[in-house]
């Protein structure tokens, strides 16, 4: 909040006195200014604490935390000009709100990379650590060991476990020490000076709880537990209270509230925008079909969406339409005999798929999402591929990641389905504003679109 502040003063002195130097008689009046500062410090107060720019910084990695860090500044940006827009009393200057965000995005990285330089600098000397203990020694105390390897720099410390299985079939790694057993736990916690305790059992150990209860309630240290998921696929993994019960949810959409709302935005704005611009090439792509081949230029193809819903995709006719008459319904492949001579080129260059603006506009697709599938061949996949059906939490997309990244047509199943979770798990609007950048590039001269 002060360094909002201080960046809002900053920027009202690079305005109008050291940068464009107007006349004195142009200068606006400070107090103005002054009084929007404090405004503008509560409002980032709210805007960085609702975007996780104040989460612990010890279990933030630099990526995120800079993703954090450019998701609130542009929110608070936005919202600043929304309040300057509607508040008609004074007119503020646009160049010194361009210059407000500079200044907060300057002072918001050299802060925190003071920050960050005078902790490191402490931890190298044992000040401000935390020192961890792991309890278990199977997958899942090992997956755990390698994340948290990665935050020592941080201060997070492991000291090292309590192995529950023999030795023989311990998963954790020969370097880490092992501190004893369970019945010494008290003792290793006093000799250790933990701080947290984490618990990693797989379902053969969670006999170990009640011992594990009695023994840490008579500590004062943090205990965490790190569920065994198994063969359990995450997705978008989170842990709540429900009535003072924990709850994890393993599979959840990242669609939901606001998250929601923003893509629907995005959805409905680039489909119409789309659509006005491609008006004139979809009508005359439409004659066109009516004039090299019979059958209607318009078709709707079945498809499954968003939590298994099915709806008609619309498209181009590409083929004969009597194309699947012989064959049923088949996948497309190269030199594919089904194709009309202008489908062809349609199909290379994706403009098939335009009318599907229109499914967007609807609210049945998203534009950008995995590529939605037919039933017939969803009943196929879905038991021979793991985690197929995890890509129907989000609306299916007419661009995607695994478009972008050429697995598309007659490729890899399984390399698309892990690029379609990739962007379920890491999806934010930023990335799907990229997915359209590169489409642009990528998608529009794919290979394997036949």
């Amino acid at each position: 909040m002060s360094l909002a502040f201080a960046a809002w003063e900053l920027a009202y002195q690079l305005r109008f006195f050291w940068i464009d130097l107007p006349p004195a008689s142009m200068i606006p009046t400070h107090a103005e200014y002054l009084k929007a500062a404090f405004f503008v410090a509560i409002l980032t107060g709210f805007v960085f604490s609702l975007s996780g720019v104040y989460r612990l910084h010890k279990v933030v990695h630099p990526p995120q935390e800079f993703y954090h860090l450019l998701r609130g500044t542009f929110t608070l940006l936005l919202l600043t000009l929304v309040t300057a827009f509607f508040y008609r009393e004074f007119s503020f200057s646009r160049v010194h709100t361009l210059y407000f965000l500079i200044c907060l995005l300057i002072l918001l990285f050299f802060s925190r990379l003071i920050t960050r330089g005078s902790l490191h600098w402490l931890h190298a000397r044992g000040a401000h650590v935390e020192r961890v203990l792991l309890i278990g020694n199977g997958v899942s105390a090992n997956k755990f060991i390698e994340r948290l390897l990665r935050l020592k720099s941080l201060g997070i410390v492991l000291k090292g476990v309590i192995e529950t299985k023999a030795k023989q079939n311990s998963e954790i790694p020969q370097n880490i020490p092992r501190l004893g057993g369970i019945d010494q736990l008290n003792q290793i916690i006093q000799a250790q000076q933990i701080d947290q305790v984490f618990i990693a059992l797989s379902p053969e150990e969670q006999h170990y709880l009640p011992v594990l209860k009695e023994l840490l309630a008579e500590q004062w240290v943090d205990v965490r537990i790190i569920p065994d998921l198994g063969t359990f696929r995450t997705l978008h993994t989170e842990v709540e209270s429900f009535d003072d019960m924990p709850i994890v949810t393993i599979v959840q959409s990242p669609m939901t509230g606001w998250n929601q709302v923003l893509k629907r935005l995005l959805d409905i704005s680039g489909a119409f925008f789309a659509i006005v611009l491609f008006a004139p090439v979809m009508m005359v792509i439409a004659l066109l079909i009516k004039l090299t081949s019979s059958g209607p230029a318009l078709y709707g193809q079945e498809r499954m969406g968003l939590d298994g819903r099915t709806f008609n995709a619309l498209k181009f006719r590409s083929m004969h339409s009597d194309a699947e008459l012989q064959t049923g319904a088949v996948w497309a492949s190269e030199n594919d005999e089904r194709r009309t001579k202008f489908g062809i080129f349609l199909r290379k260059y994706s403009l098939d798929e335009l009318p599907q603006l229109f499914n967007v506009f609807k609210g049945e697709m998203s534009l950008v999402g995995p590529r939605p599938e037919r039933p017939v061949f969803i009943e196929q996949f879905k038991s021979q591929i793991p985690h197929y059906m995890l890509r129907h939490k989000v609306k299916a997309g007419i661009t995607g990641w695994a478009q972008i990244n050429g697995w598309r047509g007659n490729t890899s199943l399984e390399k698309r389905i892990e690029c379609d979770l990739y962007y379920i798990e890491r999806w934010s609007i930023w990335f799907d504003i990229k997915i359209l950048f590169l489409t642009l590039f990528k998608v529009f001269i794919d290979p394997h679109a036949y």
